[in-house]
């Protein structure tokens, strides 16, 4: 059994800061399509002891957007992949912040360049537990991909926004995804 944390302390920080990759889940109210997704790219800053914040970017689905519009619900999972074992989850509510909203540039300043970034998902950390991790397998990080920044750089400004308008006004399940103008 995990143990609970009240907080994000230095100790769980510190951890956090070393992990390449995490994991989001979100699930829309009754019967819809649950979704976990994989982010990486250095994506994921701790705001403050109960305040998580990662960069969205580009993507063919919108299922984590439009789950928060819905209910709010989040949780994202980081697995130690290199040294000892440990996975943690943190328990939440979340919300969608877009470029042109009041926090987007001084958000978006706490990470690297990303061209694809489309939104940012702020999460109340309501819950913070841990555990073993001893099923997790060990792996060695070699580098981030590039496929992301090339499909990027092959596409316009326009042809960008056409994507989105195409992939991400709304989810599998029909709900509202990204607010776009036509």
């Amino acid at each position: 059994m995990g143990k609970a944390y009240q907080e994000i302390d230095g100790r769980i920080s510190r951890w956090l800061a070393r992990q390449r990759l995490f994991f989001v889940a979100t699930a829309p109210n009754g019967d819809g399509l649950l979704n976990c997704s994989p982010k990486g790219m250095d994506g994921l800053r701790i705001l403050d002891p109960h305040t998580l914040v990662y960069a969205d970017v580009g993507g063919s689905g919108i299922e984590t957007v439009a789950h928060l519009r819905e209910n709010g619900r989040i949780v994202i999972m980081l697995c130690a992949f290199e040294g000892p074992p440990k996975i943690f989850r943190f328990y939440g509510r979340g919300h969608v912040v877009e470029p042109g909203d009041v926090r987007f540039d001084e958000l978006s300043s706490l990470f690297p360049h990303l061209p694809s970034l489309r939104n940012l998902i702020v999460v109340d950390v309501q819950t913070i537990r841990d555990s073993c991790g001893y099923g997790v397998p060990l792996y060695d990080y070699k580098d981030e991909r590039d496929s992301m920044q090339n499909w990027i750089d092959a596409k316009t400004e326009e042809e960008m926004l056409e994507y989105r308008r195409t992939k991400n006004r709304v989810s599998l399940d029909g709900l509202p995804g990204l607010r776009l103008e036509d």
